[in-house]
């Protein structure tokens, strides 16, 4: 039977009935019915009845959809793509949204450290800011005794997404880099890169922008939609997106065109790491945080579409290039690529580009915008891919519209050439000499960042408030400069004896600190040179300061004294007899003596004995020879007239005597070798004390360990380079000297490795010949010649030529694997000790070895006085300026005097300021010190600074003495100490003959305190051969002092410098009457007598009116003094210094230069610098 096709319909009931004749029959296959096999269709279902089933039961019903409900899903469906659509070009659903979720993002700043803030992960936009290296920028602050004092905390919500990976939302920098300021907030330093950007929408050349939009996002400034999201641009995204999953599909490797948008790809070079998209997860990451931060203005995201351009534009990435750094921008990519004058370019693009050149400025814009894709081969290797790529984008920019015909024709002639930019630009502002003060704070913070590349502290966003005077700063940088023009060293009184003489002064460094001392630190406030060189004269050269060394000396001295008075003082009578002091030791014994000396109820302080040690006397006769630093030197006085007198230690120091002073330092190195605790020197009195040997035994172990700690400390940590170069610099270098050393410190190198060493470190290349190298090779080979023996002939401590040696081959080795490796060495260095026999070849080795650790002591006092290197020359030549020192080292010694003792730090730096206005955002300022180092006793301090005042009144340094005036007429005390170096390299031959004599530099320095609060030092340094043609001596920066006080008054005493300006201004004033006085007089009487006179009186005021730097006039009294001061260069002569010449009562104001200086008041400490912040 076949089947039968019926089309019924649904019956109001739910049952299936025939349809009506006169309806019109619509096909429902759904619901067609299909007899099972051998059923009759009538059984199926009769006209109008209702079918059963053969078992009786009633068919199953089925269910039939209703066209409406198809209608109804249609219509929706419809609806959505609608809505879909429309959302994607009007985003006003997703501005609802994001802008609701951007409002719950915030932060504020707030005291203290914070708990809720996140820093970013590493990215090329928040490591070059250092946002990502904040945490380790804190921590090395706070080992620096910095403290946070405030710091952002973010909304939980903005924690919440910054958990989730998403990037800070909020207004980020386009121009950001480090600024300085001075401690008033002027402005000191300023970095700021990109260095070309365009402030806003409209300075940007419309072409350009429009030329952007064409390559990138052409719908991005589409008005139509002010809520548009910029983040995404649907069509070209689904277009990305599908032409990546067929290439995953089909398995092509091929590049396609990304679907980015401005916005993402501003979040991508920011943000990803390596400014990379490396996964989809990275790309919708970009694209979230791209939406939140277009939406944080609110719905309307017209003008963030327009902040989006000019980001791009003055952001993009564009490689690097060497001499610059990184580039980013096309403002500084047309700098540097280009060399292109932004100005000039801009001015281009804006008139109608019709010109050649103009149209080559447009190509070089549109080839960085193409070159950003792939910057580093685009503007290298691949320049003609760039040119092909630039011509086909000129193509197609004219075939839409954007550019005309012309431009394009114009454009396409020209030829693109990548790397024919300047790099940097050379403007007379950027010179080493104007750059000094900011220098030394970038150095300075450099190095508590603990990053050494100013270029990565220069990038940083962060503001600091320095402890400068800018204002001083750059008066001082100036008059230094100045002084480098013999007109202008003439006239500040800086020629003649004693100063420059024939010397060229453009050839002579002048260098000056002065800090101020404050309650919890000592404050930097000028540091400047006129070397126009990256080099810092005062911190970062090591010099031959010559007699300032002779302060240096006296501390130590009259720290001994304090010592004495310590272990003496408490003893009775009865208890002094039995003190047993060896002869030499004539330190020790003088202590003993003074308290013996005293009558019952003497006082027994410190104060008087302190004075009573000024007054011990010397010899200055140069006719002693002296054993010191390994053979016999004789020295000498630089004025003859001390050679036959005996001089206190205080006269010594006015007069700069050389010959005291070596002999005091002989007594302070005995000290050290026979009086304290278990010096080696006691050991050696008795040859035949049976305990002899174990004493030795005990000494070399205890001994031997101390001192290899010392050492191990010096050089743990350093390259094997490094550790040489700092071992060389112990010594002065001779052929034998260096060989006993190198074959130490690597005694595995070859014979011809060994030559190369001797004749690289000394002066005179060649200056051994091939066979004596070879002698010297085998001669102090370790297996020839003993530790010791090699440590005595190099003039260096053994156990340090060990250390040296031991970590070149064992840098990682900690002190405890250091310690059980010497043992040998440490019983090896001492074991002469224990032979008898030739004891008077042995003594005069234990005494050079023991001098060499009496220095050891003494440069431990001089590191607490600021001392700036490891090691002293052991010689008693070191308390003439042996050993170098540094100006800005001396400063901080005479800080350390003026504070009573007390060793306070030099702050450079008050404040940084991270990330101001950003969740980031961390001010940290110096911490509060709970206490200082007492370095040297207050008694000390004080008579130090009395004595270094006599310097000043009546020594080496007179004529600085009125150089600084009060407001109320009061001279200002000065304290000081002078020094000159001349270095030479002499080489004699037999019999003592001088061969040769190389100048090497030659140097004048003054130490010097001004008032209670004020200290500092002046350099004038010479460098080189040209040493030879400069006689000068310590006068010269003593006269550079009076030269720079005018421009120090301002800070010094603000009154009496305001004071001076006003009667400046009336000089002046009276100067300009007078000069039309001569022609009136003239008129009325011709050829009078009186004319002249009458023309003559006002131009008296001249003189006056134009004291020492032209601001010092006639109100301060002492002037003219300093003038006939300054016409002296005897002066500072040290055979003058205990006479003080009777010229100097005849100053025009007897009443002010005779007037003795005015006790000081207690003088206030230097405030904290004012809050920048």
């Amino acid at each position: 039977m076949g089947r039968t096709r019926i089309e019924p319909t649904l019956a109001g009931n739910g049952q299936v009935t025939d349809d009506d004749p006169a309806r019109p029959h619509y096909p429902q296959p759904h619901l067609a019915l299909v007899p099972e096999p051998g059923v009759d269709a009538a059984s199926v279902g009769g006209a109008g009845g209702a079918g059963t089933a053969p078992d009786g039961k009633p068919p199953k019903r089925r269910r039939h959809i209703k066209p409406a409900l198809v209608l109804l899903l249609l219509m929706l469906v419809s609806l959505f793509a609608w809505w879909l659509v429309q959302e994607t070009r009007s985003s006003s659903m997703q501005a609802h949204f994001f802008t609701s979720l951007a409002k719950k993002i915030s932060y504020k700043v707030e005291p203290g450290p914070s708990n809720a803030i996140r820093f970013p992960s590493d990215s090329p936009y928040d490591e070059r800011l250092g946002y990502a290296n904040l945490p380790e920028y804190l921590a090395k602050l706070k080992s620096h005794d910095y403290e946070i004092v405030a710091q952002a905390r973010l909304s939980p919500k903005a924690i919440e997404l910054a958990d989730m990976g998403l990037f800070a939302t909020y207004r980020e920098k386009t121009k950001v880099g480090l600024a300085i300021y001075d401690f008033k907030q002027q402005p000191l330093f300023s970095a700021r890169f990109p260095e070309r950007v365009y402030d806003g929408f409209d300075t940007a050349p419309l072409l350009l922008v429009k030329s952007l939009l064409f390559i990138e996002n052409r719908e991005l400034l589409d008005s139509t939609y002010p809520k548009r999201n910029p983040a995404v641009e649907w069509d070209r995204f689904s277009k990305a997106v599908f032409d990546k999953s067929l290439h995953v599909f089909t398995g092509d490797d091929r590049r396609s065109a990304g679907g980015s948008t401005l916005a993402t790809q501003i979040e991508k070079y920011r943000h990803s790491p390596d400014g990379r998209t490396s996964s989809l997860s990275d790309k919708m990451r970009q694209m979230v945080s791209a939406t939140l931060r277009a939406y944080q203005g609110g719905e309307d995201t017209t003008e963030a579409r327009r902040r989006i351009v000019v980001d791009y534009i003055n952001t993009v990435p564009l490689s690097a290039k060497m001499g610059y750094g990184e580039v980013n921008g096309i403002g500084d990519g047309m700098w540097v690529w280009y060399g292109r004058d932004f100005a000039d370019f801009n001015g281009a693009l804006k008139s109608s580009v019709d010109s050649a050149e103009a149209a080559l400025a447009y190509k070089q814009a549109l080839s960085l915008f193409i070159a950003q894709r792939r910057p580093a081969h685009y503007l290298g290797a691949g320049a003609r891919d760039l040119e092909d790529l630039t011509n086909v984008h000129l193509r197609v920019l004219a075939q839409a519209g954007v550019i005309t015909p012309q431009l394009r024709d114009l454009a396409s002639q020209q030829k693109l050439h990548p790397a024919s930019g300047t790099g940097v630009a050379p403007p007379v502002a950027n010179s080493f000499t104007t750059r000094k003060a900011s220098n030394a704070v970038r150095t300075h913070l450099a190095g508590l960042l603990g990053d050494a590349r100013l270029y990565n502290v220069d990038r940083l966003d962060l503001t600091v408030a320095s402890t400068l005077n800018a204002e001083a700063q750059k008066d001082v940088t100036e008059r230094l400069r100045g002084l480098r023009d013999t007109n202008s060293a003439t006239s500040a009184g800086l020629t003649g004896k004693g100063m420059l003489g024939n010397g060229n002064p453009a050839n002579v460094v002048y260098s000056f600190t002065l800090i101020e001392r404050g309650a919890e630190a000592n404050y930097l406030r000028v540091q400047t040179d006129n070397y126009d060189q990256p080099l810092d004269i005062n911190e970062g050269a090591k010099l031959d300061l010559g007699s300032t060394a002779k302060l240096r000396t006296l501390v130590t001295y009259m720290d001994i004294v304090d010592q004495l008075h310590q272990r003496y003082a408490p003893m009775s009578a009865a208890d002094l007899k039995k003190v047993v002091v060896d002869p030499k030791d004539r330190m020790s014994q003088w202590g003993v003596e003074y308290f013996q000396g005293l009558k019952a109820g003497g006082d027994r302080t410190l104060a008087p004995m302190l004075e009573a040690a000024m007054e011990r006397k010397y010899s200055g006769s140069p006719g002693e020879g002296f054993f010191t630093g390994g053979g016999l030197h004789h020295f000498g006085n630089f004025s003859k007239l001390d050679d036959s007198k005996i001089l206190t230690v205080r006269q010594a120091l006015r007069n700069s005597t050389n010959l005291v002073f070596v002999r005091l330092m002989r007594d302070v190195v005995r000290y050290y070798m026979f009086q304290l605790p278990g010096s080696s020197a006691t050991l050696l009195a008795d040859a035949d004390d049976p305990r002899r040997a174990e004493y030795l035994a005990r000494f070399a172990d205890r001994e031997g360990r101390e001192f290899l700690g010392k050492f191990f400390n010096k050089y743990k940590g350093k390259s094997p380079a490094d550790a040489e170069k700092v071992l060389l610099a112990s010594f002065r270098p001779t052929p034998s000297r260096l060989a006993a050393a190198y074959r130490t410190i690597w005694p595995e190198g070859t014979q011809a490795q060994f030559g190369t060493f001797l004749n690289t470190n000394l002066v005179s290349a060649g200056e051994v010949p091939p066979e004596r190298i070879a002698r010297m090779y085998d001669m102090y080979a370790p297996a020839n010649m003993s530790l010791a023996d090699r440590g005595y002939v190099s003039s260096i401590h053994p156990l340090e030529l060990w250390v040296v040696g031991y970590l070149r081959t064992h840098q990682k080795a900690g002190w405890k694997e250091v310690a059980n490796a010497s043992v040998k060495e440490r019983q090896e260095v001492y074991s002469w000790l224990f032979n008898t026999h030739r004891k008077h070849a042995q003594d005069k080795r234990i005494a050079g070895l023991i001098e060499v650790e009496a220095f050891l002591k003494i440069h431990a006092q001089w590191k607490k006085m600021g001392y700036p290197f490891d090691s002293l020359v052991p010689s008693y030549a070191t308390t003439l300026g042996a050993s170098a020192d540094r100006p800005a080292a001396l400063a901080e010694m005479m800080g350390i005097i003026v504070n009573g003792g007390l060793r306070k730090p030099v702050q450079r730096i008050d404040s940084l300021h991270f990330a101001k206005g950003t969740p980031y955002e961390t001010l940290v300022k110096h911490a509060k010190a709970d206490k200082f180092e007492q370095v040297i006793a207050p008694d000390v301090a004080r008579v130090v600074a009395g004595e270094i005042r006599g310097v000043v009144s009546d020594g080496t340094a007179k004529r600085v003495k009125s150089a600084f005036v009060a407001a109320d007429g009061s001279i200002i005390a000065v304290g000081g100490k002078t020094g000159t170096g001349d270095q030479r390299f002499d080489v004699y031959g037999g019999g003592g003959r001088l061969i040769e004599s190389r100048f090497v530099n030659r140097s004048a320095t003054f130490v010097f305190n001004i008032g209670e609060r004020f200290f500092g030092s002046m350099t004038a340094y010479v460098h080189g051969p040209d040493a030879e043609h400069y006689d000068f001596t310590s006068a010269l920066p003593v006269q550079l002092l009076v030269v720079l006080a005018p421009s120090l008054m301002p800070m010094i005493d603000p009154e009496a410098a305001a004071k001076a300006r006003i009667a400046a201004v009336e000089a002046a004033a009276a100067k300009a009457a007078a000069a039309a006085l001569p022609v009136v007089a003239a008129a009325a009487k011709p050829g009078g007598d009186a004319a002249g006179p009458a023309a003559a009186k006002p131009a008296a005021a001249k003189p006056v009116a134009t004291k020492p730097a032209a601001v010092k006039p006639a109100a301060v009294k002492p002037a003219p003094k300093i003038k006939e001061a300054g016409a002296k260069p005897a002066a500072a002569r040290d055979d003058s210094a205990s006479r003080p010449k009777p010229v100097a009562k005849k100053a025009p104001s007897p009443a002010a230069g005779d007037k003795p200086a005015k006790p000081l008041k207690p003088a206030p400490v230097a405030p904290r610098p004012q809050e920048l912040f």
